[in-house]
């Protein structure tokens, strides 16, 4: 139609364009999901949300955390977690964090985890669904979905197929991502998924004895964007030792951060 404007649960025309939401099985319940992307890789996508779903474990809610990033998983090791997933009669079991945290990911399926996932975009696709509707999601207040960098196969499946209710995006604070961030809006605008805002990772790095900020990598174009896009900056997290190495130990939610507590509020608010 040539006024679709992509939202297919509200509206009651007949179209070969419909595309219908996946859902739960009878076992799970989610109530709320955001999505945690970034225009290119290497950003800090996987440490936010991991951060984020941290956080509001910490502060009482049931939280799941979906892996999206197929081909790239990371936050079983975040989370220090070794065991794979188990399943029976159709359900898979999702594996559980040391804080209750439900966790999904590629990784808990491979016999090794340094075993490569070599599939073309559909099948990746498919998995992400599967990960929504085959596991079973027990009373999850919010959902974190760790997306795979780029606007692809996965960030459309899972806008188009996913009732996501918001996303964070996630920056650095170079030019040259200030510029991928904007596609990321913009494809998020055009698929009609709410932008919450965004966060900023490495963005500077603290002076142990002066507390000086230092910005190893230059001025921040952070604020400019989201003023430009009337978006709101949910945080700014610093290059900081103690995090690199509790990630690397898997001890992520070991981490005391209060770099993103406007992030949490905002999701908090949905």
């Amino acid at each position: 139609m040539a006024d679709c404007n992509g939202k297919c649960s509200s509206c009651g025309q007949a179209c070969d364009r419909r595309i219908e939401k996946a859902k739960l099985n009878e076992l799970s319940k989610v109530k709320k999901i955001i999505g945690v992307i970034s225009g290119k890789g290497g950003v800090g996508k996987s440490l936010v949300s991991s951060l984020l779903a941290s956080g509001l474990s910490k502060d009482g809610y049931r939280v799941g955390i979906l892996d999206a990033d197929i081909t790239g998983p990371s936050i079983p090791k975040s989370f220090g977690i070794k065991e794979k997933a188990m399943g029976e009669e159709g359900i898979i079991y999702p594996a559980i964090s040391k804080t209750g945290i439900q966790i999904m990911s590629a990784n808990l399926l491979l016999q090794n985890d340094d075993d490569p996932i070599i599939w073309r975009g559909p099948m990746i696709g498919d998995l992400v669904k599967q990960f929504y509707t085959d596991v079973l999601w027990h009373n999850v207040d919010y959902m974190v979905i760790d997306m795979p960098p780029g606007t692809g196969d996965v960030a459309l499946t899972t806008f188009q197929y996913l009732p996501v209710d918001g996303i964070i995006i996630v920056t650095s604070p170079q030019d040259l991502v200030s510029t991928i961030v904007k596609k990321a809006i913009k494809m998020a605008s055009e698929m009609n998924v709410p932008i919450l805002g965004l966060v900023e990772n490495m963005s500077y790095v603290e002076c142990p004895t002066c507390k000086e900020k230092i910005y190893i990598y230059g001025k921040s174009h952070i604020d400019e964007v989201a003023k430009q896009f009337n978006l709101d900056v949910l945080g700014k997290l610093p290059l900081r030792e103690d995090i690199s190495r509790l990630v690397d130990e898997g001890e992520v939610e070991d981490i005391e951060c209060s770099y993103l507590d406007d992030a949490l509020e905002k999701i908090k608010s949905l």
